[in-house]
């Protein structure tokens, strides 16, 4: 079966947006943002909410740009044609490879896990993951710590009140200071 991961950079004190909003402390180095390009080669179908989605539109022209490095448009190479499904109540079309979720996040989730293929799907966006969160359906966390504290915000682990152990599979840390922690949510086995 398919993993359903939630991967975001995250301040240190658990924020992936800034008081005001801004993610100016999360911009990358060339090697996290390589980590970044070999994450996204791993997945088949990237689940967004409408504030992601609408950020991420840069990259459906970003190729054009003749100023961006060969890491970018690696990137755009990558992330253009990747499946992507947006839920959004407010919008009413979206562009390139996305398409708006047709039902709820449970019954999409359980509609692409049935569907043949080997990459994960991947979700983007605080509100969104929250939800599949509380819904038990994250498989993995999947985060970029930076070394900073933006003291609130949007905060990157979803505030429910049950327990969610976890196994760290992975951990990395890159010469800015970032540290990526990698871990799978830990299931009971069915009897």
């Amino acid at each position: 079966m398919r993993n359903v991961t939630y991967s975001m950079n995250v301040s240190l004190d658990g924020y992936i947006a800034g008081p005001d909003g801004g993610l100016d402390w999360g911009a990358p180095s060339e090697e996290v943002f390589r980590s970044w390009i070999d994450e996204i080669r791993g997945v088949d179908v990237h689940l967004l909410g409408r504030r992601l989605y609408e950020t991420m539109l840069y990259w459906e022209t970003a190729d054009q740009d003749p100023s961006l490095d060969d890491s970018k448009l690696e990137w755009a190479g990558l992330w253009n044609p990747l499946p992507k499904v947006v839920f959004s109540t407010t919008l009413s079309a979206v562009q390139g490879t996305a398409r708006l979720a047709s039902g709820g996040l449970a019954e999409e989730i359980e509609r692409l896990r049935a569907e043949p293929g080997e990459g994960d799907i991947a979700i983007g966006g605080a509100t969104l993951a929250h939800e599949a969160a509380a819904l038990g359906l994250i498989d993995e966390y999947r985060t970029r710590v930076y070394p900073v504290m933006v003291g609130g915000g949007i905060p990157f682990f979803p505030q429910h009140e049950r327990q969610v152990d976890l196994e760290l599979v992975e951990t990395r840390t890159f010469s800015s200071g970032v540290v990526y922690l990698r871990y799978r949510v830990m299931r009971e086995a069915a009897p």
